[in-house]
């Protein structure tokens, strides 16, 4: 069975995610309240199934920091009753990881928000919307799946950077600054691999494509406007050159520790990207840079693998249910998340006559709330409670390339892991494929500071490892005979 081939039924959709009215944007301590729209947030979806009907898959891909549990739980709903010949556990939503969409219900990071006005959106009513479209796109995908093609290649391009600055101290920081004497080193390595999927009609007429980076879409991460980041660009500059009928899915590759803001050389780098005429806004100019970089490198893979188009494949799907220890809150978390909670409550006393929406009083509220979590888990470990985490895995075969996606902000030391120890020719690792939480090394626990202390991170470096292990085995079981 595993090694038959089958010729894949195809289709694609997009729906138009963006709010409208006041939201409430995520990814940072602050409120940011906004009703501008830079540009727009989209989902994607893209369908497959064997000719046998035996395999299937609606892979999406959407503009969001991650995607919310309980808009996972209501797509698959919707879809049991509209699409009964469809698996609901056969759907992998992913996000982009923009910094610059509306919040979702998330119980891991809820950073704890002051009440909102009235007429800013709540979260419910965005995880609503996305369930809605989604959905919408997901049924459209499925319904217009017709007899198609595929090719699959990789290149490079420079899109992230390691964000983790290390010190002589032992310590790290997340965007540390480098212009010290206690500087070190970069606590971890860079992945500039680009995975790329394509997908044709009978005639080999490109339809759209995968387009897997290992860097979240936060360049303008702190900006007050909702947009997709980097992906705009990306999109336009990708449909202007090959047409704009071309579907295009965003994911991201294991980037826990990445991300597009260079810790080195930042004032050469802006003057290169004023030179090419990006104009003076870095961060808008990297997100034109970025698009650039990635156009021109599809161009150079899609090139090369029109020539060796496959109508048929092997196509397999696996959704793996996986309970992982908690990362355990010590005696020493819970002391320091006690004294964390005790001076975010001194700030908010003396800013008590301050805006609620402020910056300074809204990151006060979500500090204490963020610590408190900690607390919270500390009392109910002792308890004997919240000791595991049950996740699911997706794990694809699609010809020669290996899918397989986890819920996390995954350090990319773990997604090294997986490709170097896969069969396939290619692996696609696919992060924030649900409620992210960042999922770090030993070696940054051991630095401390945020995306690597229990506070943001629900699971550990043992965690890490199963999700590896068991990734890492359903691949190969899949590619057996190579």
């Amino acid at each position: 069975m595993g090694e038959s081939l089958s010729n894949l039924l195809i289709g694609w959709a997009s729906r138009d995610i963006t709010p409208t009215g006041k939201v409430s944007l995520c990814g940072q301590f602050h409120i940011r309240i906004t009703e501008e729209i830079h540009d727009p947030l989209t989902v994607t979806a893209l369908a497959l199934e064997s000719d046998d009907k035996n395999e299937q898959a609606i892979i999406v891909s959407i503009d969001a920091v991650a995607v919310a549990q309980c808009v996972i739980d209501g797509c698959c709903d919707r879809l049991s009753n509209i699409l009964p010949e469809f698996r609901p556990n056969m759907l992998l939503i992913s996000a982009t990881h923009t910094h610059t969409a509306p919040d979702q219900p998330r119980p891991f990071t809820d950073f704890g928000r002051p009440k909102m006005a009235d007429d800013v959106m709540t979260k419910e009513a965005y995880a609503d919307l996305l369930i809605e479209k989604i959905s919408e796109a997901a049924v459209e995908a499925w319904n217009k799946r017709t007899a198609g093609s595929l090719s699959w290649g990789r290149g490079y391009a420079v899109i992230g950077f390691n964000r983790r600055a290390a010190y002589f101290d032992g310590s790290t920081r997340m965007y540390g600054r480098t212009d010290t004497a206690d500087f070190s080193h970069i606590e971890g390595h860079e992945d500039h691999a680009v995975e790329l999927l394509f997908t044709y009609d009978p005639n080999h007429t490109l339809t759209g494509m995968i387009v897997n980076v290992p860097c979240p879409s936060q360049c303008t991460e702190i900006s007050y406007f909702v947009s997709a980041d980097y992906w705009h660009e990306t999109r336009e500059e990708i449909r202007s050159r090959l047409g704009a009928h071309i579907h295009i899915l965003p994911q991201c590759s294991a980037a826990g520790d990445l991300s597009p803001h260079t810790l080195l050389n930042t004032r050469a780098d802006s003057r290169m990207l004023r030179l090419k005429g990006y104009g003076e806004d870095y961060r808008m100019g990297r997100r034109r840079d970025i698009a650039n970089r990635l156009a021109t490198l599809i161009d150079e893979v899609l090139l090369l693998t029109s020539t060796d188009i496959c109508d048929s494949v092997q196509f397999r799907h696996r959704n793996i249910s996986l309970d992982l220890p908690r990362r355990r809150a010590t005696e020493a978390d819970f002391a320091d998340a006690q004294k964390q909670v005790a001076l975010a409550e001194e700030r908010l006393a003396l800013l008590e006559s301050s805006d609620p929406m402020s910056l300074e009083y809204s990151s006060a509220f979500a500090s204490r709330s963020f610590y408190q979590q900690v607390i919270d888990l500390y009392h109910a470990q002792q308890r004997g409670e919240c000791l595991s985490l049950p996740i699911e895995l997706h794990v694809l075969r699609i010809g020669e390339i290996a899918m397989c996606s986890n819920r996390f902000e995954y350090y990319l030391d773990y997604g090294d892991r997986i490709k170097g120890r896969s069969k396939a020719l290619q692996t696609f690792v696919v992060q924030l494929a649900g409620d992210a939480t960042y999922l770090p090394t030993e070696r940054s626990i051991h630095g401390g500071s945020y995306g690597a202390f229990i506070a943001g991170t629900a699971v550990g470096p043992d965690g890490g490892k199963q999700t590896v292990d068991v990734t890492v085995s359903a691949i190969n079981e899949f590619f057996s005979s190579v």
